[in-house]
């Protein structure tokens, strides 16, 4: 009888029994037993060749090259999905290159949507506490349009607030509060001591006496700015750790007090040290110098300088109360008429956050787009290689029915080897998105938490596009004929 016939007469006559010897490294402690080929789901995968006796019959019929998929039925659920999860790594073996190239891809969706998304939430944590140490009892007048949501389109800018009004503002808010007075001259300065010198990256600000306590700075050494060194334009500094450790290595704050520094080529003595306050995103709250007020309308006098007011309230619960006192105030600073509109506006700290949420929210339903962009890629590519693999085991999908498999046998096979692929891709996406997570909000300054949620989503996502991508593959090899599939060269 020839091999060919052989099988048909086993698809036919399902039931004959036969005794069959594995050899070739074969783990069976017993290669001689008898059994029914329906018990049978799958031809075994621990060998190359079988050989297969009727009963009486001397001249066995050897099948050589058989499939990679064989196991003896297992007897509960657990046991076959291990079974089938095996038989997935053994066919990505069989194609590594394919099944690599794939699961890179995947990998990359994974690591960008896991990746941006741990981002997000470290910089919103940091930015939480950031806004956080400002307290819940302060808010700043800033003129319209620089408030929250100045930046959209369509809304027109009020005039600055200069430095007259701003004095005059302080001057006549009469509230148990804190009012400072502030601006940003630069964040590209230079600051020089002796032969050491800083980045052109370095801050710096007009403070008045006030801006410390209302900004939420201490000082590890030295004094404040007083109020008449802040309106009087005298030529002294604080400055932040960064700046020190750039132009005064491993020296100690009492040489560095009353040091003469050079800012953008003019001369400040240090008289305070800043403590450590930390940096948030483009906020670096040690890399700067403090200057007084006065002084920097001077050196960085800029036509539509716009200056800060900040108020720091006594007792939070009368926030609402001081900001209406303020914007009375402020309308007649500014010699508003009853029936004018406020050219200025009042913000505070949790309407800062609230607006920040609402736009990472945002960055956020873009990422979730480019990954499912990066993942469909690579769901057509999964799929293509899957329909690939079917072609060319054909004739052993002809024989793993021919011997008692099920189509559902070979449907859950072909699946589990798409999700297989997919979740080894998703497991490296997760840990390059974890990484470049981290990397990310450390550069920006954030706080970094393990993303459980996303690397949930991740592992989640990566089995639905494996489920979508095996199953048009799984079904045409489920769907195949065994007598044409062994025809199949």
């Amino acid at each position: 009888m020839n091999r060919t016939k052989f099988i048909h007469s086993l698809k036919i006559h399902s039931l004959i029994h036969c005794r069959i010897i594995v050899f070739q490294h074969c783990s069976i402690k017993k290669p001689n037993f008898h059994l029914n080929f329906p018990a049978f789901l799958l031809i075994s995968s621990f060998t190359n060749k079988i050989n297969i006796n009727f009963e009486g019959n001397k001249n066995p019929l050897v099948v050589s090259r058989l499939p990679s998929a064989v196991y003896h039925q297992p007897s509960t659920v657990a046991m076959q999905l291990i079974e089938n999860i095996r038989l997935a790594f053994q066919s990505i073996r069989a194609n590594i290159l394919r099944a690599i190239l794939t699961l890179i891809i995947i990998a990359f969706g994974i690591m960008a949507l896991v990746g941006i998304l741990t981002a997000i939430d470290g910089i919103n944590a940091s930015l939480s506490s950031s806004l956080a140490s400002m307290g819940a009892n302060t808010f700043n007048v800033v003129r319209k349009g620089d408030g929250l949501g100045g930046g959209r389109r369509n809304r027109k800018r009020g005039p600055a607030i200069s430095y007259d009004q701003a004095v005059e503002f302080r001057e006549r808010y009469d509230f148990p509060a804190q009012v400072s007075v502030s601006e940003r001259g630069t964040t590209l300065a230079t600051v020089r001591f002796k032969e050491e010198k800083t980045n052109p990256n370095t801050i710096v600000m007009g403070i008045d006496d006030n801006y410390l306590e209302v900004a939420g700075y201490t000082l590890d050494a030295g004094r404040n700015i007083s109020f008449e060194e802040a309106y009087g334009g005298r030529s002294v500094a604080l400055i932040g750790q960064d700046v020190i450790k750039k132009i005064f290595p491993d020296t100690n704050y009492d040489e560095i007090l009353e040091s003469i520094i050079s800012v953008n080529n003019v001369k400040y003595k240090i008289v305070g040290i800043l403590a450590t306050k930390g940096s948030s995103g483009s906020f670096a709250g040690d890399r700067n110098v403090l200057i007084p007020l006065y002084n920097l309308k001077r050196q960085f006098a800029l036509q539509n300088n716009s200056y800060n007011l900040s108020v720091s309230l006594d007792n939070a619960l009368d926030i609402d109360a001081a900001i209406d006192e303020a914007i009375g105030v402020f309308r007649g600073v500014r010699g508003l008429k009853i029936a004018e509109d406020n050219d200025f506006e009042m913000t505070k700290s949790d309407g800062l956050f609230d607006l920040v949420q609402e736009n990472t929210a945002y960055i956020r339903m873009a990422t979730i787009f480019i990954g499912i962009i990066t993942l469909l890629g690579a769901a057509i590519g999964l799929m293509n290689i899957m329909l690939v693999s079917v072609t060319e085991r054909t004739r052993e999908i002809g024989i793993t029915k021919a011997i008692g498999a099920t189509r559902r046998n070979i449907l859950i096979q072909f699946l589990t080897e798409a999700i297989v692929i997919c979740q080894l891709g998703g497991l490296l996406g997760i840990i390059l998105g974890v990484a470049a997570g981290f990397g990310v909000t450390k550069l920006l300054g954030g706080t970094f938490a393990l993303p459980w949620a996303w690397m949930f989503l991740g592992v989640t996502v990566c089995f639905i596009v494996g489920l979508l991508s095996g199953l048009y593959p799984a079904l045409k090899a489920a769907r195949l004929d065994p007598i044409e599939s062994l025809r199949y060269e």
